[in-house]
């Protein structure tokens, strides 16, 4: 049985062979109908206002301080000694004072650049004094007093090279005497607020060393001018300024300018100031500038002046520090000799920089 079922399925295969299969599709027309949407979804216009007050405040405010440096310090610095009238040692009771403010403000756009600057020292000291009248008593007598203000426009011309102008001007608050013992009246009075007066402008060029190491600035103008004022005529001292109450001078100056801290802090400061000047003009109001006349028949060549200042800042707290001043000053108009001062003070400070 099951071989004849294997002859049957052999056979209808040999009979089956090759297959084929047709298939018709009949074509289908159809109409085209054009379809629309609804756009049932409301649209409303909104306005988006991005401006944001707090952003804009915050980005001028970023834009002032790049462009602006502000530094600040004050120094209140004073001594006191004391001593009992049972003291068997000899000693005077004396208190000293001393305030000194510096504020430097540089403004800086593109390539324009402004520099201003203030300054003041101002000291009393009080020590027993015999005037002559049997009655030894404590008596104020003003021993440092500065103001100078100035201001230098730069324009940026080479790489380290800005052209531009240099004004200074310096005087003192109060009137000073000769002596202590002087009863510090007029009589007295060697010098007074704008007496002397100095006011020093000049055009020229400006140098700056690239180096944060050793930052110097050297001024050079060849186009400068320098004024002495008297203004209180009753000073024993005249300053140069032997007719009216000033004197103007022609001629040119140089400045060199160092000013660096160190340390993480700024513990230890030292800035310098080295002016010169030289005159060819001795007196632009006079007619005998540059020669003798029958008028002025004596013609006295300018002598240079020249000053030099030191200041050491040695901060041992954030409110405490020590100051180290030194100065150098010459002008034979004023006085023959070289004019020497330094100063040690120890004392309160504060500081302020915005960068």
């Amino acid at each position: 049985m099951k071989r004849f079922t294997i002859l049957i399925i052999m056979a209808l295969m040999t009979l089956a062979g090759n297959a084929y299969a047709q298939v018709s599709i009949d074509e289908v027309s159809t109409s085209e109908h054009k379809r629309e949407f609804d756009n049932e979804m409301k649209s409303k216009e909104v306005e988006a206002d991005y401006f944001s007050e707090a952003t804009y405040r915050a980005e001028r405010r970023a834009v002032r301080q790049e462009r602006n440096l502000v530094d600040f310090s004050a120094n209140l610095h004073g001594s006191l000694t004391a001593y009992s009238k049972s003291w068997q040692a000899s000693g005077d009771n004396a208190i000293t004072i001393l305030a000194n403010i510096n504020f430097l403000h540089t403004f800086k756009k593109g390539r324009f650049t402004l520099t201003n600057t203030a300054s003041a020292k101002f000291g009393y000291n009080n020590m027993k004094t015999d005037l002559g009248d049997g009655d030894p008593r404590g008596i104020w007598f003003k021993n440092v007093d500065e103001v100078v203000l100035s201001t230098a426009p730069q324009w940026a011309m080479v790489k380290n090279w800005t052209y531009g102008a240099n004004v200074k001007f310096r005087t003192q608050f109060a009137p000073g005497y000769a002596a202590r013992g002087d009863k510090q009246k007029g009589a007295s009075r060697v010098s007074n607020f704008m007496t002397p007066g100095y006011l020093d402008a000049s055009l020229g060029f400006t140098y700056v060393l690239p180096s944060e190491k050793f930052p110097l600035k050297v001024n050079l103008a060849p186009i400068a001018m320098n004024a002495t004022y008297r203004h209180d005529l009753s000073t024993d001292k005249d300053y140069g300024v032997t007719t009216g109450r000033s004197k103007y001078e022609g001629g040119l100056s140089v400045q060199l300018d160092f000013d660096k801290t160190w340390g993480k802090n700024g513990w230890l400061r030292y800035r310098t100031t080295a002016y010169s000047f030289y005159g060819w003009i001795t007196d632009i109001s006079s007619k005998a500038k540059f020669k003798p006349t029958e008028d002025n028949p004596k013609y006295e060549h300018v002598v240079p002046t020249i000053r030099w200042e030191n200041t050491i800042d040695i901060k041992a707290t954030k409110y405490i520090s020590t100051q180290i001043y030194f100065q150098l000053y010459y002008n034979k108009a004023e006085w023959h000799q070289l004019q020497v001062s330094s100063m040690l003070s120890v004392g309160l400070t504060y500081t302020f920089k915005n960068k």
